[in-house]
């Protein structure tokens, strides 16, 4: 099986490989390029390497930091708690923060895909002054996807509520077929097949198929349905929009894209968001790298 130091060597050769305390544990980072900071965030089973096809582009004008969430990767893992704590996106976003202030940015902009974009969101809202500019890929956020589901997306997102059951619940039936719940996860939620370089899909389905992957991966989600929504519905209650730049992204194939008016929901949360549809499925930064670079690109050189 592929390490990820070695996977690091082949898909990303120029960015430094960093492992940082922030208090509760370590979070690995890759760092590269030079210029403005900017943290980039992935999504669930994946780790940094979903970046690998547009990170090297915006290291020829950014520093750009790939992290590993806690949970993932080589990142710490904390294991279940009854409260979730640990996993809400608040706690996620304070990490992450750490590790940025660690690496000596006071301030930066901010990119999320999926469990990432819910973690950026979250740091942006919590933490205003510390990001510059902010881009979300493929999500709305938790309170309205709970409370907009409806048959549709409960069929095709069947994981936001069989993963949110009791422990030991979904952990137990994953393990009897890790590879195959992962597989489903990552080849069933795109739009062209299979979009991933080989080595970082070996990576994806080792890393995540580890014990401790799987219990965070329930616990983010047990944390999206109580802490998250809680954290959510605070904002909406005090009024309070996220006033830095924002870019909203998403797959007009994905679920997002077919089953929720995106820009109408985001303008909810943000005092004026722009927004790009792209003519993919959910896992943009690996189907859609050209098109999303591009539109990344010309956001952040709009500061």
């Amino acid at each position: 099986m592929t390490d990820f130091e070695s996977a690091d060597a082949v898909l990303l050769p120029d960015f430094e490989r960093r492992l940082l305390n922030c208090g509760e544990g370590n979070i690995r980072v890759l760092v590269g390029g030079s210029g403005p900071p900017l943290l980039m965030l992935h999504g669930d089973p994946q780790t940094h390497l979903c970046w690998h096809r547009m990170a090297p582009r915006l290291a020829a004008d950014y520093t750009v930091v790939l992290a590993d969430l806690r949970g993932r990767g080589e990142s710490h893992k904390p294991g279940p708690t009854e409260d979730h704590a640990p996993y809400a996106k608040r706690a996620m976003a304070a990490e992450q923060l750490a590790a940025m202030t660690a690496l000596g940015f006071e301030d930066f902009a901010l990119v999320g895909h999926d469990r990432g974009a819910r973690v950026a969101t979250r740091l942006a809202q919590d933490h205003p002054d510390r990001v510059k500019r902010l881009c979300v890929m493929d999500i709305v956020p938790a309170e309205d996807l709970y409370q907009m589901t409806t048959a549709a997306v409960a069929q095709e997102y069947f994981y936001f509520f069989f993963l949110t059951q009791p422990a030991p619940r979904p952990e137990r039936w994953i393990a009897g077929d890790r590879e195959g719940f992962l597989r489903d996860l990552l080849l069933g939620l795109g739009s062209s097949g299979s979009p991933y370089d080989p080595v970082a899909l070996e990576l994806y389905l080792a890393s995540a198929g580890e014990d401790a992957s799987i219990a965070a991966m329930c616990e983010c989600f047990r944390a999206g349905i109580t802490c998250d929504r809680l954290d959510d519905r605070a904002e909406l209650v005090g009024g309070k929009k996220i006033a830095c730049p924002t870019l909203v992204m998403w797959g007009e194939k994905g679920v997002m894209g077919r089953h929720f008016d995106v820009p109408a929901i985001w303008r909810r949360w943000v005092e004026a968001p722009a927004f790009a549809a792209l003519p993919c499925g959910h896992f943009i930064p690996e189907e859609a790298p050209e098109d999303a670079g591009d539109r990344l690109a010309d956001f952040l050189k709009a500061a």
